[in-house]
């Protein structure tokens, strides 16, 4: 669970009085109890003696200033707020003082007053875990949806998410990032446009940051998996140029690709095989570099039992199908390699779909009814039209790849009906719309635990009335960023 820091100190009450597991407990960080027993029995060292001290007076502090507020029809806060005093590093010897544990960011202590009930443990896969990546295309557990699918494939999207946010969230602590990727186009604008407006750089840069290959460095966690897992997360549109990029929708060869008498020549869009294999003036081509490291890992983890999972959202989602056909062929024996797509375009002809289906290649892309971005590049006018154009050899005859879990936005109690665009193309959407997804045939599950505060923060407009209201009651600032995840579902 993410905590963030938005929640005034002068509020925590709230939310002791609200979470039924932080109830009464004999803890040095529980004001309300005063028991000496308990106290004598922690403060065994003159330390803590002085904060349960500190605390005492802050606490007496705290009480004649919201009486001294309440009186005079306003509340006033005077001095140092309820746990700045307190020097949390102290209390938990062991723990580093890192700047997350500090009081000024309280965020050990929030976690500890908004633990959720409702945490949803992941199973033990090692016995089939080659099932939940894909090997036999994930039959018999999309409709209805697998639980332990649905916790990997909410897992999955939360790298991509942290790979939008350049590491400032962390979603799986048991994996080590390795290496940052790079995206370079092969397109620009004119010199003089820097002249002109030397501070949009963002407009005229080439090279972005676009990743991250990570590596499974957990034993719990790879025993739980059965397996040591290589990530490789990628995000969507952010840069000008790559939106040039995205309008390139011509189809083009797909280098070692060869037409025979069965098959059509795979091609990819002009685009996408662009910000893939170009090089930058300082960094290798996106290709270049995950090729490196997957081969590092993979002689670094030889003999282990290993998986390469590809995961992306948007354009993100269609770099990861050429990432992976890259990774297919990079080495003489490669691990099982699926990617787990995220809102993605369409990315080829059937050739290259026939192309990664005979490279062993596993996809499960997780489509929005409603998110038109899955409905392009390509001529889409109906669904009869469109099968009959993927085996033409149109300059736009695209094909999706792999195998689908579709959701949809109208299915969420939680979403307006009509979400615009951007909600239905949203990836904390997607996360929200496959925790609730039960079948295709059944409501939104009324158990769903993921938190609806980001969505909230990221798509309040699009939220119904009755849940952003909820939202305020909790006093939670949706406008400042850091959001805290700690507002349940109100399912």
């Amino acid at each position: 669970m993410q905590i963030g820091s938005t929640i005034p100190a002068h509020n925590l009450h709230l939310f002791q009085a609200r979470r039924a597991g932080f109830e009464r407990r004999f803890s040095p960080l529980n004001p309300f109890i005063r028991s000496s027993a308990t106290l004598s029995s922690v403060a065994s060292t003159e330390p803590t003696r002085q904060h349960l001290a500190n605390l005492e007076k802050l606490l007496q502090k705290e009480v004649s200033t919201q009486k001294e507020g309440s009186v005079n029809g306003s509340h006033k806060r005077k001095g140092k707020s309820l746990v700045e005093g307190l020097n949390l590093a102290r209390i938990w010897p062991e723990m580093k003082a890192a700047e997350e544990m500090s009081p000024r960011h309280l965020n050990r202590l929030q976690q500890l007053l908004t633990k959720s009930p409702e945490y949803s443990p992941r199973n033990n896969l090692s016995s089939h875990w080659e099932d939940y990546h894909g090997r036999n295309n994930w039959s018999g557990l999309l409709d209805p949806l697998d639980e332990n699918l649905r916790r990997e494939i909410v897992r999955y999207g939360e790298f991509v998410q942290a790979s939008y946010h350049s590491f400032h969230s962390n979603p799986a602590m048991s994996y080590k990032v390795t290496k940052s990727l790079y995206a370079t186009s092969s397109v620009g604008l004119p010199k003089w446009v820097d002249d002109v407006a030397p501070d949009l750089g963002w407009m005229t840069q080439r090279s972005s940051w676009f990743g991250y290959v990570a590596v499974c460095d957990d034993k719990r966690e790879i025993a739980r998996m059965g397996r040591r897992d290589i990530v490789i997360a990628l995000r969507g549109t952010a840069t000008c140029l790559e939106w040039a990029e995205n309008f390139r929708a011509a189809l083009v060869n797909m280098p070692g690709s060869h037409r025979d008498l069965t098959h059509n020549q795979g091609k990819v869009e002009c685009g996408f095989l662009s910000l893939y294999k170009t090089p930058g003036a300082h960094v290798p081509s996106l290709a270049e570099s995950v090729v490196e490291e997957v081969r590092r890992l993979l002689k670094l983890y030889e003999g282990e039992p290993l998986s390469i999972t590809v995961t992306g959202h948007s354009l993100g989602a269609a770099l990861a199908l050429l990432v992976a056909d890259g990774l297919s062929t990079c080495a003489p024996v490669v691990p099982p390699v699926a990617v787990f797509s995220f809102g993605g375009p369409r990315v080829g002809n059937q050739g290259f779909a026939d192309r990664l289906n005979g490279n062993n290649v596993k996809v499960l892309r997780i489509v929005n009814s409603q998110d038109v971005i899955t409905r392009v590049p390509g001529m889409f006018l109906s669904e009869e039209l469109d099968q009959k154009l993927q085996n033409s050899s149109l300059p736009l005859a695209y094909s999706h790849v792999g195998t689908e879990l579709r959701v949809d936005t109208k299915m969420s109690p939680f979403l307006k009906p009509n979400a615009d665009v951007a909600c239905c193309h949203d990836l904390e959407a997607y996360l929200h719309l496959v925790d609730g997804f039960l079948a295709s045939n059944c409501p939104f599950r009324a158990n769903a635990k993921r938190s609806l505060v980001k969505l909230l923060h990221e798509q309040g407009s699009n939220v119904k009335k009755l849940y952003t209201n909820k939202a305020k009651a909790l006093t939670l600032n949706l406008e400042r960023e850091g959001v805290p995840s700690c507002l349940p579902s109100p399912s």
